[in-house]
């Protein structure tokens, strides 16, 4: 995109961003539902000693509230640890040379949906001052200044706070970012490489991190949320959920803080993943696109759980280093001599599968 064509959708974007935020839901408000979701893991390649890293869901809110996590192994020992910067769950396990890599891990949630109404009066309670600044601090995928702040400087150019400013980002990644569907996994998340090679395309990581990254390098505390689709949807996406088997349904979210209201959630990369699959694929004025693009700006469907909103992740005892973000199993085991960090979006061959059920009680 040129940049005249730029500034001409930055400049619609802003003068959009001050019409009424109204939000209407399908979803009942207030309604918990019940879930059980387990993993499963078995180490088809590498061989011990070896270890295994499965996040459980660590988020605690008004919209989800974790219950209890148990685990199994075969041989080896295994621990429920945290991550000592964000709190994100992490199930530890490590397994010695006569041992066979196996572990299970089974959590129990309730979650409802998440709205937050941004054209009610403001009531929600001041955050933490600790809490924003970590939310505005870069991260190595997430820069805060050069090309991100420049063009989140574009962007808001005309907004009036930050209401406004974080409309007008999520209107722009929703008009000129595409879901690619030859990404693997969710993505990477290198919003900096994004932008420098105009390569905008993506997975709920890439796009979504955008919007995190934009956000906070114009002063608005902003944070992915990792997690897993764990049902359908009931608001007529099929694009939108995932029941039973969901080993590959992981989805990366996001929110902001915004004075008075709290932490707004957004999803602008499930608009484009409405408009890439949703009835094998529509156009952005679509009625059923415009339908989650206003719904997606203050509110999330909760047939999904939340992991963690963790940042360079370091892993218990990893002998490899940091990740950027901790969405799926991860191990390390032993090839041709050496100690191996295996494939995380290898899921037939790492192995591992994870599978969730609604409760009725």
């Amino acid at each position: 995109m040129d940049r005249r064509s730029f500034l001409k959708t930055a400049g619609a974007v802003s003068a959009l961003s001050l019409a009424p935020y109204s939000l209407s839901s399908r979803a009942e408000e207030g309604k918990w539902r019940n879930f059980e979701m387990t993993t499963r893991v078995d180490l088809l390649i590498g061989a011990p000693p070896a270890k295994i890293w499965i996040p459980v869901p660590s988020v605690n809110s008004d919209y989800q509230k974790v219950g209890e996590t148990t685990f199994k192994t075969q041989g080896g020992k295994a621990v429920i640890a945290h991550d000592p910067r964000y709190g994100a769950g992490i199930l530890a396990a490590e397994f010695g040379s006569s041992d066979k890599p196996y572990v299970e891990v089974t959590t129990r949630f309730s979650t409802r949906d998440r709205i937050v109404r941004l054209d009610a009066p403001p009531t929600a309670p001041a955050e933490d001052p600790a809490v924003l600044q970590k939310y505005l601090a870069p991260t190595e995928l997430l820069p805060t200044d050069g090309i991100v702040r420049d063009t989140a400087l574009k962007i808001t150019s005309g907004a009036k706070n930050d209401r406004d400013k974080a409309h007008a980002i999520y209107e722009w990644i929703v008009e000129n970012t595409q879901r690619d569907p030859k990404v693997r996994g969710c993505g990477v998340g290198d919003i900096k490489s994004m932008l420098e090679t105009n390569n905008l395309g993506g997975k709920c990581a890439d796009l979504n991190a955008l919007f995190v990254g934009l956000a906070r390098s114009v002063g608005i505390p902003a944070r992915d949320v990792y997690g897993i689709r764990v049902a359908d949807s009931n608001l007529g996406y099929k694009s939108l959920g995932k029941s039973g088997d969901i080993t590959r349904a992981q989805h990366c979210r996001a929110d902001f803080y915004l004075t008075g209201y709290g932490w707004v959630p957004v999803d602008p990369a499930d608009v484009r993943k409405v408009v890439l699959e949703e009835n094998g694929g529509l156009p952005l004025g679509d009625v059923k696109v415009e339908a989650a693009r206003k719904r997606l700006f203050g509110s999330w469907e909760m047939n999904w759980a939340a992991f963690n909103s963790a940042s360079d992740v370091t892993l218990p005892n990893s002998s490899k280093g940091k990740i950027g973000f901790f969405m799926y199993p991860n191990a390390e085991a032993v090839e041709q001599g050496r100690t191996v960090r295996l494939d995380s979006l290898d899921p037939d061959n790492f192995s591992y599968k994870i599978s969730a059920k609604e409760l009725t009680v």
